[in-house]
C-alpha cells in the first residue's frame, strides 16, 4: 500500500518539484535577477522615501527601509512563485505538459508537484533575503527565523497555486504578463508593503482588507518581530494572518486543481 502510494503520488510530486528547481538553477541569468532585483528595489525605495515617509503606528526611529523590508520579502515570494508558474505555459507549447497528462497521474498530483516546486523556489529566495534582516535593523532569533520560514512556505504555496490557476487557463506568456500587471502587482502594493492601511481613503482601505496578501504580509511582520510585538505596527494579529493565509492557500489549490481538470490540451 505504501509502495503504491509512493509510486502513484509521492514520486510524481517530487519529480515535478525537482524539475522546477533544476530548470531554475540552470538558468544563470534568472538566478542572478531573482537575487539582485529585490535588493536593488529595497535599496532604491528605502533611500527614496527615507526622508519624507514616517509610517504611522510604528515605534519612534523606525526607518522606511525597515518598514519596507517585510514587504520586499512578500514581493520575493509573490514574484518568484508567480513567475515560476509561467513554466506551465512553456511546457504546454513544448509538448511536455501533454506528455505528463497522458501519464497515469491525477491532475491533483500534477498541480501539487508544480506548486511545491514553485513554493520551494520562493522560500529559498526568501531565506536569502532574510539574511539581510540585521542590515534592515530587524532583530532575528532562531524562533523568529523558524516562524518566518513556515509563514513564507504557506504564503508561497497559496501564491503558487494562484499563479497555476491563471497559467493553466492561458496559452501565451504575453497573456500571463498582462494578468500579472493587472492583478498580481496591485495585490502586492495593496498588502501594506509600501504604505500602511491607516490614513488611506476608505475605498482603498477596503481593498486592502479583502486582499489576502495583506494577511500573509501581516503574518510575516508578526513573525519577524516575534519577540517585540509592538514593533510590527498596526497590522492584523498573527492568528488572523495565519488563518486567512491557510484559507487562501486551500482555496487557491482547489481552484488550480479545478482549472487543470477542465483544461483540454
Amino acid at each position: 500500500m505504501n509502495t503504491a502510494l509512493s509510486v502513484g503520488i509521492v514520486l510524481p510530486v517530487l519529480t515535478l518539484c525537482r524539475r522546477e528547481l533544476t530548470r531554475f538553477f540552470r538558468q544563470r541569468s534568472r538566478v542572478i535577477g531573482a537575487c539582485v532585483q529585490p535588493l536593488v528595489f529595497w535599496v532604491l525605495v528605502g533611500a527614496g522615501f527615507r526622508a519624507s515617509f514616517r509610517p504611522p503606528g510604528l515605534p519612534e526611529g523606525t526607518s522606511y527601509a525597515e518598514y519596507a523590508y517585510p514587504g520586499i520579502i512578500a514581493m520575493v515570494l509573490l514574484f518568484t512563485a508567480i513567475f515560476a508558474t509561467i513554466s506551465v505555459v512553456e511546457d504546454r507549447r513544448a509538448g511536455f505538459l501533454q506528455g505528463v497528462l497522458v501519464a497515469p497521474v491525477g491532475r491533483t498530483t500534477i498541480v501539487l508537484g508544480q506548486a511545491l516546486g514553485c513554493m520551494t523556489l520562493a522560500v529559498i529566495q526568501g531565506l536569502l533575503f532574510l539574511a539581510l534582516a540585521p542590515v534592515a535593523g530587524v532583530p532575528l532569533t532562531a524562533r523568529s527565523v523558524l516562524a518566518v520560514t513556515g509563514v513564507m512556505a504557506l504564503v508561497a504555496f497559496g501564491l503558487s497555486n494562484l499563479g497555476l490557476t491563471i497559467a493553466w487557463r492561458l496559452d501565451s506568456t504575453q497573456g500571463f504578463h498582462a494578468i500579472m500587471n493587472l492583478v498580481l502587482l496591485p495585490m502586492w502594493i495593496l498588502s501594506g508593503a509600501l504604505f500602511p492601511a491607516s490614513g488611506v481613503p476608505g475605498w482603498l482601505g477596503w481593498a486592502m482588507v479583502v486582499n489576502p496578501m495583506t494577511y500573509g504580509l501581516a503574518a510575516i511582520r508578526r513573525c519577524l518581530y516575534l519577540e517585540l510585538p509592538a514593533a510590527a505596527g498596526s497590522v492584523p494579529g498573527l492568528t488572523v494572518g495565519l488563518t486567512v493565509s491557510v484559507v487562501f492557500a486551500i482555496a487557491a489549490f482547489a481552484a488550480a486543481v479545478m482549472v487543470a481538470r477542465r483544461k483540454e490540451m
